[in-house]
């Protein structure tokens, strides 16, 4: 427990010191994000604070592999190549953007890397129906689960909070499940995204005064993403639980996606048609917004924590809650247009 709240104290600090030195160099070099019709913000911001996030975790991750060399095993490295990969891509795109073949060709390898490096979802152990045998359909579904995951993470960055909201729910949820299935460095990584993702929401809670970037929300949506593949070997259930952790980012980004291509617009460009966006955009705050991501989240992790568990009834509450908060979330933004839009 001291090794693992020194890990935590000192990625806080890490981090929040880091991100305060990337803000000064991102003004000097004029690395701003400035506002334009899509942005949430309404004055020029220093941009991709995220790195210190990212730095800080894989230094740590690498230093818990030194201090425990019989607990990991070399396919772990792929891990770190893999994010290193994603977040070396996003920084470049933070610099100056990339087209989207060179991102998706990157989050690409990083999936393949995985796969090799842990496997793919061949069952998923589901609520209510129990193990459900996906086959080689578990491979294409695990390596959309992992590039899905990492670009929908970084379309959810869009105001003030969230994205390191949503990180802290996460790997707090990551290092309790550690703690709960004695995987000590599944623990200590999932206390080390919460403490460096606390780190930088000092500089990011609302009003933000530097933005995460692509380097920050990628790393974190492929990290977490790998996860739940990787516990998810040891035991079925852990897939769907990786899931819940992250669920409201997974729903609106997918929500989102799938009304967009209803509406026949192009998903690739630029928009503000998220649910949270469109929270913002009716008049609720960045803090109002971020604060009910962060506690659906929360539900989520408790309930997939429990559920993993195997208490009786914990199933059902999954089952009945989670989609009764998704369409609450959507009907709330539906009802709030109404009086101004026709949609």
């Amino acid at each position: 427990m001291l090794e693992v709240l020194g890990f935590a104290l000192s990625a806080v600090l890490l981090s929040y010191l880091g991100v305060t030195g990337l803000k000064r160099w991102a003004e000097r070099r004029r690395i701003l994000d400035v506002p334009n019709e899509r942005s949430s913000h309404t004055r020029p911001t220093p941009r991709g604070g995220g790195l210190a996030i990212v730095v800080v975790v894989l230094v740590g991750w690498l230093v818990a592999l030194g201090l425990h060399p019989d607990s990991w095993v070399g396919t772990d490295l792929l891990y770190v190549v893999g994010a290193a990969l994603i977040a070396g891509i996003s920084w470049m795109d933070d610099l100056r953007s990339l087209p989207n073949r060179v991102r998706f060709a990157a989050h690409s390898l990083g999936a393949l890397l995985v796969l090799v490096g842990f496997g793919y979802w061949g069952a998923v152990d589901l609520p209510l129906l129990g193990a459900v045998s996906l086959g080689w359909l578990g491979l294409i579904i695990t390596f959309a689960w992992i590039v899905g995951l990492t670009n929908a993470y970084n379309f959810m960055d869009g105001i003030d909070g969230i994205a390191g909201g949503q990180a802290i729910v996460a790997g707090l949820g990551w290092a309790v499940l550690g703690w709960l299935t004695a995987q000590p460095l599944v623990g200590v990584l999932g206390v080390l995204l919460a403490a460096a993702s606390l780190g930088f929401l000092g500089h990011n809670w609302p009003p933000a005064r530097i933005f995460m970037g692509d380097v920050g929300s990628a790393f974190l949506g492929f990290t977490f993403a790998v996860l739940a593949v990787a516990a998810a070997q040891r035991d079925a259930r852990l897939a769907l639980v990786g899931i819940l952790f992250v669920w409201p980012f997974v729903f609106d980004a997918t929500f989102t996606f799938l009304r967009r291509l209803k509406h026949r617009e192009n998903v690739f460009a630029a928009h503000r048609s998220h649910l949270y966006q469109r929270l913002v955009i009716v008049g609720h705050s960045h803090r109002f917004v971020t604060l009910l991501y962060v506690g659906l989240a929360a539900w989520g992790t408790i309930w997939g924590l429990i559920w993993s568990r195997g208490v009786v009834g914990s199933g059902a509450v999954i089952v009945v809650t989670i989609p009764l908060l998704c369409l609450a979330l959507w009907a709330s933004v539906e009802r709030r247009e109404r009086p101004t839009t026709s949609a």
